[in-house]
C-alpha cells in the first residue's frame, strides 16, 4: 500500500465488492480514503470542474489511496457511500440542508447525522459473485431479461446521450436511455438493436415499473431516502448530494 502523510480510513462498500471482477481492487469490498485537505477544497471551488459536472469525481479520485481504482468503475451505490464517507471525514457527521415545508410552502432546514444512513439490505446469497449480470422475468409479458448494475461511467454516458437526444426532441429520453444501458439481453438475444427495439416498442409500462422496483430493492447502495418531520408532518425526502454537500459552513 502506498505511503501517505495523511491519516486514512478504510470504507466498506455497500456491494461488499461482490460484483466486481476478482482481479479488481474493488473486489475486496473496501476502499481506503485519505482525509481531505485544503488543497482538496480547491477542487470543490473549481468553476471549470463544476461546469463540466465532474467536480465530485475529481475529488473522489484524489482521495482514494489506490490509484488503480477508477471512479468510472465504481457502482453507483459504492460511489455514494464513498462520497458520504469523504464528507464525514472532512467536516463531520452533521449535514444541514434546505427543504420546502409541505404545510407552509416555506423553506426550512433539516440537520442530518450522516452516520445514521444505512445500507439498503441485499441478499447476496442469491446473486452471482464476481459478475455484474442478473436475470429478471417480467411479470406481465413473461419475457426474460438480463441486466447489469450501472457504474459511475455508465451514468455519465447516459447523461450525455440523453442530453443529446433531448436537444432534438421535446420528450425527455432519460428513462429509456437508462433502460437500454442496463439491459444486456432480451430472451437470450444480446444484439443492441434488439434491446433498443424492445425498450422502445415492446416493454410494457407495467413491466418497466416492476423492473425498476426490482432494481431499487436489489441494488447495493446507501439508503438516501429519509423520513423528516416538517411542521408536524412526516415527509419522505431524498438526501441531496450536490457540490454544496461538501460545504457545511461559509467559504473564505
Amino acid at each position: 500500500m502506498p505511503e501517505t502523510k495523511f491519516p486514512t480510513e478504510i470504507i466498506d462498500l455497500p456491494s461488499k465488492g461482490y460484483f466486481y471482477p476478482e482481479k479488481s481492487p474493488l473486489s475486496s469490498g473496501t476502499v481506503e480514503l485519505k482525509y481531505m485537505t485544503a488543497k482538496d477544497e480547491d477542487v470543490l471551488t473549481s468553476q471549470n470542474l463544476i461546469a463540466k459536472g465532474i467536480v465530485l469525481d475529481v475529488l473522489l479520485a484524489n482521495l482514494m489511496i489506490d490509484k488503480k481504482i477508477k471512479v468510472s468503475d465504481l457502482l453507483i451505490g459504492d460511489k455514494n457511500a464513498l462520497l458520504i464517507a469523504a464528507r464525514v471525514l472532512a467536516y463531520g457527521k452533521s449535514y444541514e440542508f434546505e427543504l420546502v415545508s409541505p404545510v407552509t410552502g416555506e423553506p426550512t432546514t433539516h440537520n442530518l447525522d450522516l452516520t445514521s444512513l444505512k445500507d439498503i439490505p441485499v441478499d447476496f446469497s442469491k446473486l452471482p459473485k464476481g459478475k455484474n449480470e442478473f436475470e429478471f422475468s417480467l411479470p406481465t409479458s413473461k419475457r426474460v431479461i438480463k441486466y447489469k448494475l450501472l457504474t459511475s461511467g455508465d451514468v455519465d454516458n447516459i447523461d450525455r446521450e440523453a442530453k443529446s437526444l433531448n436537444k432534438i426532441s421535446d420528450i425527455d429520453r432519460t428513462l429509456t436511455t437508462r433502460l437500454k444501458s442496463m439491459i444486456i439481453e432480451v430472451d437470450g438475444n444480446t444484439e443492441k438493436q434488439t434491446i433498443n427495439n424492445f425498450v422502445d416498442n415492446e416493454f410494457f409500462a407495467v413491466d418497466s415499473l416492476a423492473f425498476r422496483e426490482h432494481i431499487v430493492d436489489n441494488t447495493p447502495d446507501i439508503d438516501l431516502e429519509i423520513s423528516v418531520d416538517i411542521d408536524g408532518e412526516e415527509v419522505e425526502v431524498a438526501v441531496p448530494m450536490t457540490v454544496q454537500f461538501f460545504w457545511p459552513s461559509s467559504r473564505v
